[in-house]
């Protein structure tokens, strides 16, 4: 449900990109858009105004089930108001393309500044109540989010930039939507699911231990016993 939330944005993104038509031609929003500017230009604008609506009703919702910001959400909204607008002020697709890298490279610098700052890591600070690991193991999950979010940003500012630049303006557009929607989700899901087989390896071993350590501290109450 949270990744849902997370996503809800570039869900309506993609959505109201390749709907962009159907919503110029039979909603209000046709009238408030250039008929001069070209298909692709128009379906940016569209999306990138549903988009921003969208991160904005995301930032309530949350506000309203937990009466708190996330942080994530807040960047985020920062960003694609920024970025968004300027797309949307001067007809240019670069602005709100450069959003996802923006936005990963910000939460790559501030998950390895949390190695510096404070007692613990920024991932043993959120998940630190819920398992216990040894200091050695939050470090390399830590530098793993550091990374993954370096990645996720280089790949979309490829994508972006410099992937196809021989095809047209317009379907080197859709293939980036497609992929930040689709290429970004499933490359989180991926990281997700490696992180919790991870976890699950030293949560076991931990476990193991410590039902070694029960059993040999009662052989040695009962050997005393004896």
């Amino acid at each position: 449900m949270k990744l849902l939330i997370d996503f809800f944005p570039i869900i309506l993104f993609f959505i109201s990109y390749h709907q962009a038509s159907f919503l110029v031609e039979n909603t209000f929003i046709g009238g408030l858009l250039d008929p001069t500017k070209s298909e692709l230009i128009t379906a940016t604008i569209v999306a990138t105004g549903v988009a921003i609506v969208a991160s904005f009703i995301q930032v309530g919702y949350h506000w309203l089930r937990t009466r708190k910001f996330e942080k994530m959400h807040l960047f985020s909204l920062a960003l694609i108001t920024v970025l968004g607008g300027l797309t949307i002020m001067f007809g240019n697709p670069d602005f709100v393309k450069w959003k996802p890298t923006v936005l990963n490279w910000l939460f790559a610098a501030v998950f390895f500044i949390s190695f510096f700052i404070g007692e613990k890591t920024l991932v043993e600070r959120a998940m630190g109540n819920q398992i216990e690991l040894p200091d050695n193991i939050w470090n390399r999950l830590n530098m793993a989010w550091v990374v993954f979010f370096l990645i996720s940003g280089a790949a979309n500012l490829y994508v972006a930039f410099f992937y196809a630049l021989d095809k047209t303006e317009k379907l080197r557009m859709d293939f980036w939507v497609d992929f930040k929607l689709f290429g970004l989700m499933g490359i989180t899901l991926i990281f997700i699911i490696l992180q919790a087989i991870y976890l699950t390896r030293h949560i076991s071993e931990k476990e193991e231990a410590i039902e070694e350590t029960v059993e040999s501290e009662k052989r040695q109450h009962e050997s005393e016993n004896r």
